[in-house]
């Protein structure tokens, strides 16, 4: 499949698709802009500070952390979909950017991700067939 970027530890919620954000700023102005659309954070990692972020957010990739992480836990809590862990997946939070292996998404790119297996897809995956695989 073309549009598989990469595998983490699906830590909750289902297959969901959404817009990449990096700040809290940026979830507000897709909300603006946007007001249906969901949308994801993505973080090398994720501190207690970040939890306005997770909150406002729908769903939370993380290149770093594991089941027990601090992404994961607040995750889990809030019921969001997540997956932590994906090892090639790189984030440049200043740059506004990230990059899985040769591919590099900017912020408001449409990504999808699995909070059940684990996986991350480029662009807008009908859900349905995210989970007949």
């Amino acid at each position: 499949d073309d549009s598989y970027l990469g595998h983490g530890i699906g830590i909750s919620g289902g297959a969901m698709t959404g817009r990449v954000v990096f700040s809290l700023d940026e979830i507000n102005q897709w909300r603006k802009k946007e007001p249906g659309t969901a949308l994801i954070m993505v973080r090398s990692d994720t501190v207690p500070d970040d939890i306005r972020e997770i909150y406002e957010a729908d769903g939370l990739l993380t290149a770093r952390g594991g089941s027990t992480s601090h992404a994961a836990i607040v995750a889990h809590r809030l019921d969001k979909t997540c997956v932590v862990g994906c090892p090639t997946l790189i984030c440049s939070e200043k740059e506004r950017s990230c990059a899985f292996d040769q591919f590099t998404l900017h912020s408001g790119d449409w990504i999808s991700i699995d909070g059940l297996e684990g996986s991350v897809y480029l662009g807008q995956l009908k859900i349905d067939e995210l989970e007949e695989d």
